[in-house]
């Protein structure tokens, strides 16, 4: 199986396999575990601040490709080693290039912030340290975010003359047009604590509690129904940019196929029988 982004990676569950596809990877950037239907993907730079380099974007999508197809995945987290959960891109890419190497490391990025959208397993990102420009971009862009009460965020490119234009697309939509602008202008960090209050975060943990508080939100959501989950994070992406009334149209749709799905005629019913569901993934 080639570990290539510039190939077509096979979608079909090996057989016989309790492991995940992504599990045999040779990784050389990242770090891969898998336990009880959640997979651990780690930034694994600590070196390099964990820089959203091309290599690590490139394995990134690889991974989350591989995750993707594969029904035993249900919930993903997303963390790294060291001190820095990500810096952002390698700035070592972005002088002395011409437009051609600026726009394909650019592109690189979307293609991972929208794979990660796009992906049927929620993602969690499990924040250890800083996270600034692109990583900060990569917390915004997760389902959610963890973060131990040392992490910090911000989008400082304007200070070094490079504005911190696609972060902010995923940025301004977690935590609005005001805050966004202020990070954004400014280059000015925030703690974790600021980050929940503006929605940026969902929880601000103990360092010594973050693995632990973000495997149970994981194995929450990994209880539930694969299928009904990813039904859910599908529309809700869909739905969050509509107006009002063409999101009511999209889910009153989403709504009726999920009821006439097997899983939603099982969990119904175990509920009414008081009793554990047994999924059946559609």
């Amino acid at each position: 199986m080639s570990k290539s982004s510039d190939v077509e990676i096979p979608l079909a569950v090996e057989p016989g396999s309790e492991q995940p596809i992504a599990a045999s990877y040779a990784f050389k950037n990242l770090l891969f575990e898998y336990s009880d239907r959640i997979a651990i993907i780690t930034l694994n730079r600590p070196e390099r601040r964990n820089a959203l380099s091309s290599p690590i974007m490139r394995e990134l999508i690889d991974c989350l490709t591989a995750i993707g197809a594969d029904p035993r995945v249900s919930a993903v987290i997303l963390a790294s080693t060291g001190p820095v959960f990500s810096s952002g891109h390698d700035l070592r890419e972005l002088v002395h290039g011409d437009e051609s190497a600026y726009r394909e490391v650019f592109d690189l990025c979307c293609r991972l912030m929208l794979k990660i959208q796009a992906l049927p397993q929620p993602v969690i990102a499990e924040v250890q340290g800083v996270a600034t420009a692109a990583g900060c971009q990569l917390v915004a862009t997760c389902d959610l975010a963890v973060a131990c009460d040392r992490a910090s965020f911000a989008t400082p490119g304007v200070r070094i003359g490079l504005f911190c234009s696609t972060p902010m697309v995923a940025l301004s939509r977690a935590v609005g047009r005001k805050r966004a602008l202020q990070m954004l202008l400014t280059g000015e960090a925030i703690d974790a604590r600021t980050a929940a209050e503006w929605g940026l975060i969902n929880q601000v943990v103990p360092a010594a509690e973050l693995r632990s508080r973000t495997l149970s939100l994981a194995s929450r959501i990994a209880s539930a129904s694969h299928f009904t989950v990813q039904t859910g994070k599908q529309a809700f992406y869909r739905q969050i940019e509509m107006d009002t009334a063409s999101a009511y149209a999209l889910t009153k749709e989403v709504m009726t196929a999920n009821a006439l799905a097997a899983d939603a005629e099982e969990g119904i019913s175990a509920f009414l029988e008081k009793r554990q569901p047994c999924w059946k993934g559609r």
